[in-house]
């Protein structure tokens, strides 16, 4: 939950605590398994997460795999904890044949784009929202 409300804060967000939990219940619910995450650890220390969202796709057979949320701590950044997140949901999704992972960062998060820009394609889309 400290990495869940510090990835908030980062992004001036506030979730409610309802949603919250509706959140982690679908993360730890075999219920829901095209909702799924990870979690970094050094010693027994949750130091990283990343949230994952498979879905359909029009433009494929295969479901795509949206890394909706990632967030380390920030006396951890730095350190390749990101990437490893990373490269498990790529892996994960490969290995439950998912035709591709993508993902959103905010324009003015340009720490994240530095490393987002050496392991992935931009592809040029921009997004809307109602």
């Amino acid at each position: 939950m400290p990495l869940w409300q510090g990835y908030q804060i980062f992004y001036g967000a506030n979730i409610a605590e309802d949603i919250s939990q509706n959140t982690w219940h679908k993360l730890s619910s075999s219920d829901v398994p095209h909702i799924y995450g990870f979690a970094a650890m050094i010693g027994n220390q949750v130091v990283g997460m990343v949230h994952v969202i498979e879905h359909d796709s029009c433009w494929t057979i295969k479901p795509y795999a949206y890394l909706q949320d990632l967030f380390t701590l920030e006396e951890y950044r730095g350190q390749g904890i990101a990437r490893k997140l990373i490269q498990q949901v790529y892996d994960a999704a490969m290995a439950r044949q998912c035709d591709r992972v993508y993902w959103l960062t905010h324009e003015s998060n340009v720490t994240a784009q530095q490393l987002y820009d050496r392991i992935a394609k931009k592809t040029g889309f921009i997004q809307y929202r109602m």
